[in-house]
Formats: C-alpha cells, structure tokens, sequence
C-alpha cells in the first residue's frame, strides 16, 4: 500500500505535529489548508517532495477537486486526517447563526465530505485509514479561559499538539483498529 497521507488543517496546530511525524515516518504528505501560502510553508518545513493544497472543507466541488489533484501528484490517497477546524467560541446566546452555520460546516460536514471523497479510492483498494481529531490546546483554542479548565483535568494542564499527533499515526498505522474513539484528554472524561 502506498504511503500517501492527506492532513486536512496540516497547515498548523494538530494538523501539523501530524504531518511532522508522519514526515520522519516517510510517508508522502498533502498539506491542505484555506491558505495557500501557508500550507506551502508548513509543506516547506517538512524537507522532501510533499505538497500543499488550498481549499475549503465545507464545499463539495472543492473537496473532490483536491482528491483528484493529489492522486494525479502524489499517488491514491491512503490515510486521511480531519484536523481542519474552525472556533467561534462564544455564549450561545451572543453567538450569531452565521458563526454557528460556518463551525458546523467546516468542523462536521467539512469531515464528512473528505471522509466521503476518501472512501472512494480506499474502497477501490480495499484499504485505507481515516483519523477525525476533535479539541485539544491550539491557537483554535486560545481564547478560552484556561486556568478554569485546566482545573477540571486530572493531569492540571492541556494536552500538547505532539502528544495527540502520537495518537493520531498510532490509529492510522493499526490496520486492525477501526471504528474506534480514542479519547486523549488528559482524563478529563474520568471527571465529568
């Protein structure tokens, strides 16, 4: 089986420690982000012959124009990372209906979409790996009030980008795990 890795959000955050370890792995990567130029850099950083894709998760046409172009450039895509995500963090009550439609479709349909073009080819090939990342400390998060939510995680202190990318290949490289969440939160489910 090929290689080949698509890090939806590899531009940063999650996406990137990803991408960086996945890179020392020697796995082929596609670096996507909105931002072009940003993924270029993040691309860039990794050394090798990985490319960097722009596009909006939460648009169909665009989603499948991105699959075709990293199986013309980079092989039939293989492993899959949903780290794409946006924050619109706010009480629900202030949150305007704008915010809450764009969370909803960058943060679910956008995954559902990649997802969705992803299972094409590694139905063709009959095989394939797909990790969806949920919330962990970035700077989508760096407007929240840490102090009193560090306090409600047994280990006092947010998870770092690393430590969830180690998860995320973990998932990715055990072909016998599917359908599985794994929650890494420091034990912060143990509480609530």
């Amino acid at each position: 089986m090929n290689k080949v890795c698509a890090i939806f959000g590899g531009s940063r955050g999650i996406g990137r420690a990803v991408a960086q370890l996945m890179a020392q792995k020697g796995y082929r990567l596609a670096i996507i982000a909105r931002n072009l130029e940003v993924a270029k850099a993040a691309a860039g950083d990794l050394g090798g012959n990985h490319l960097a894709f722009s596009c909006d998760v939460a648009k169909e046409h665009d989603v499948q124009h991105i699959f075709e172009e990293m199986e013309k450039h980079l092989g039939q895509v293989n492993f899959l990372v949903n780290a794409a995500g946006i924050n619109r963090d706010s009480l629900l009550v202030r949150t305007k209906t704008e915010d809450m439609i764009s969370q909803l479709n960058t943060n679910l349909l956008g995954s559902m979409l990649t997802c969705k073009a992803a299972m094409r080819t590694m139905i063709q090939q009959q095989g394939g790996s797909i990790v969806n990342v949920g919330f962990v400390h970035t700077d989508m998060t760096k407007d929240l009030k840490e102090e009193q939510l560090k306090k409600s995680i047994p280990l006092g202190r947010f998870g770092e980008t690393i430590e969830v990318a180690h998860a995320i290949v973990f998932l990715l490289e055990s072909p016998y795990i599917t359908g599985h969440v794994l929650v890494v939160d420091g034990g912060l489910q143990l509480v609530v």
